[in-house]
């Protein structure tokens, strides 16, 4: 079989450091974009943990809620009147509150998100809570979310030895008695969870009657859809139906839409993609007027525009795979790093190396077909 000469490999493996900062910089654009897009599913990933563990088919919140650290609240009397629609087995109320406490190792203030329900109905479909449940019923008694993001050590290592941790919320003494994982947000750095007793205790100025989140379940066999349709017509407008999922997206569309950090990880990205295009532009760029010579001379015999554009093309395919295998590399380290010191949830996942190496292509792509225009221009005859 007849072997074609692989032109565009030997032309971008003929000078080593030239390769090598090729790499070097389509690397660096890949770990800017991969730390952006991780940060910003952190984000959401997050500030959305708490709204998925709840227990609830459909979830009730004010009008006026923007996120769950911003929840305002809604009369009670609108789960009394939910409990009265056909399909609906509860309707439990939840209340949410954020607040700075002493952090126990250290007595520095720290924000945390204080989250109550009555403990005869559990809230929480998470291991820590409900085998907790009798715990939070005792006086000033409540659970720590061991992600939380801190100094947290010695903490931790009491209460996982059945040992309790004492401390002070609003100049009050509590006991930490127990342990849940949720995880730290970029809303606050931790959680904690306890009774709806307990947390009037700490919160004076809150009285039963405004409820946060109205966690509503469904009796077997009824559509969520369906059943949410029936009560956003039955139930006064000072109260907001939402599906679990629809809950889930409001938060994300809180901190998308209604904060600067969404667009700042989306610019960041972006930039992370100019900076590529640039680098690898100047880098075909240089390889194609060292080598004008060369191309002209194919030309001159016949070879037309297109087989050269394919030429580059290989060449900015090969810069995108030689570089995206270590930005991804160190990118995975990155993220480990991260992820220690910040408690974030954060992870390299399948769609988002995809998304990367494919916003790779297109980068390399697109600085080889700006770098083509000088090649069209040679002129074999002004060259020799």
């Amino acid at each position: 079989m007849k072997r074609k000469t692989p032109l565009a490999w030997l032309q971008v493996s003929r000078e080593r450091t030239r390769l090598l900062i090729a790499m070097a910089g389509i690397a660096f654009a890949d770990m800017l974009m991969f730390l952006q897009m991780g940060f910003q599913d952190a984000l959401y990933d997050s500030n959305t943990r708490m709204h998925r563990s709840m227990r609830a088919d459909l979830v009730l919140v004010s009008p006026q809620a923007q996120n769950i650290v911003n929840l305002s609240t809604f009369p009670r009397s609108r789960l009394y009147q939910t409990m009265n629609f056909a399909g609906v087995e509860s309707a439990v109320p939840l209340y949410a509150e954020t607040a700075n406490w002493k952090v126990p190792q250290t007595r520095l203030n720290s924000a945390v998100l204080v989250l109550a329900f009555n403990p005869d109905a559990s809230a929480f479909s998470l291991p820590g809570v409900e085998q907790n449940l009798d715990r939070i019923k005792l006086p000033d008694t409540f659970l720590f979310d061991s992600g939380s993001r801190g100094e947290y050590d010695q903490t931790l290592a009491q209460l996982k030895q059945n040992q309790s941790v004492f401390t002070e919320f609003s100049d009050r003494k509590i006991e930490i008695d127990g342990l849940f994982n949720v995880g730290a947000s970029f809303a606050a750095d931790g959680n904690l969870i306890t009774s709806d007793l307990n947390f009037f205790r700490i919160f004076p100025k809150r009285t039963a009657a405004e409820v946060s989140v109205g966690l509503v379940i469904l009796k077997p066999g009824n559509d969520p859809q369906q059943v949410a349709a029936v009560l956003k017509a039955g139930l006064p407008n000072d109260v907001k139906v939402l599906t679990q999922e629809e809950f889930v997206e409001t938060e994300k569309t809180y901190w998308a839409n209604n904060t600067p950090i969404g667009f700042i990880f989306s610019l960041g990205t972006a930039i992370g993609f100019i900076v590529g295009v640039v680098i690898v532009y100047q880098i075909l760029y240089s390889d194609v007027s060292d080598h004008l010579a060369e191309y002209a001379t194919l030309k001159a015999m016949g070879y037309q525009d297109i087989y050269l554009l394919g030429v580059v093309f290989q060449e900015a395919i090969i810069l995108a795979i030689l570089g995206f295998i270590p930005g991804y590399m160190i990118s995975v380290g990155l993220y480990s790093l991260t992820r220690s010191a910040t408690n974030l949830p954060l992870f390299m996942t399948l769609a988002r190396a995809i998304s990367v190496f494919f916003l790779t292509i297109v980068m390399c792509l697109a600085s080889g077909g700006i770098a083509m225009r000088k090649l069209r221009a040679a002129d074999p005859a002004d060259i020799f």
